[in-house]
């Protein structure tokens, strides 16, 4: 299954597509349809719109590039096996995350005995890079992104995936909650809890210094 290259997903039914969607909703309602009628080249261009940062979360997840790049195969392969499913209760975009959400937590299940999982890198956390001229600063950020990636990778599962999709993908409490499959009361809750996990792993000190 081909992976066509995007960048952003929109939010939920009702607000603005960002850049990087198919086109208008009819745009891509037309795209399903055709897609659900057969016509791969209609879902490489609805899927595809959304495939960079849908490897970038696989890629927060799972904290190995390779082992992304091959889970985001999978969540092609099963989406376009399963487009006659989908019914837009959901906006299109949710719902072909929340099969990469179901992929990842099988990946990490597949290798729950093996030793924990690799740091998540710096580069994919995307915190805001401090000037050039101030070295102090940019060694300050890139321990925090350091600690970060290592607070995200003790995780379990429900937790990084909350974390990843609120505060580090900047989704809606509704929209992830919707991708998780849970009650906006039971994400929060999740939410809280790893936040409170990430805070106690990197230190407040850390967080306050660095601007968080």
């Amino acid at each position: 299954m081909p992976s066509p290259a995007g960048q952003r997903a929109p939010g939920s039914p009702g607000t603005p597509d960002p850049p990087g969607a198919p086109g208008p909703p009819g745009t891509e309602t037309s795209l399903i349809a055709r897609a659900q009628a057969g016509d791969v080249g209609a879902f490489e261009r609805l899927s595809g719109a959304y495939a960079d940062r849908l490897f970038m979360l696989l890629l927060r997840l799972l904290g190995d590039r390779g082992e992304a790049e091959d889970v985001a195969q999978e969540v092609m392969l099963r989406a376009w096996r399963g487009i006659t499913r989908f019914r837009g209760q959901s906006s299109y975009f949710t719902w072909l995350y929340r099969i990469a959400v179901n992929e990842a937590n099988r990946a990490l299940e597949k290798r729950a005995r093996r030793p924990v999982s690799a740091p998540i890198g710096a580069d994919e956390l995307q915190l805001p890079a401090p000037p050039a001229d101030d070295p102090a600063r940019q060694a300050e950020n890139s321990e925090l992104r350091r600690a970060l990636g290592r607070a995200l990778a003790g995780l379990p599962p429900a937790l990084r995936t909350a974390i990843v999709l609120r505060d580090v993908e900047g989704l809606s409490t509704q929209q992830a909650a919707e991708i998780v499959g849970v009650s906006q009361a039971a994400f929060k809750s999740r939410l809280h809890q790893a936040r409170l996990r990430v805070r106690a792993a990197i230190g407040d000190e850390t967080l306050v210094t660095t601007g968080g």
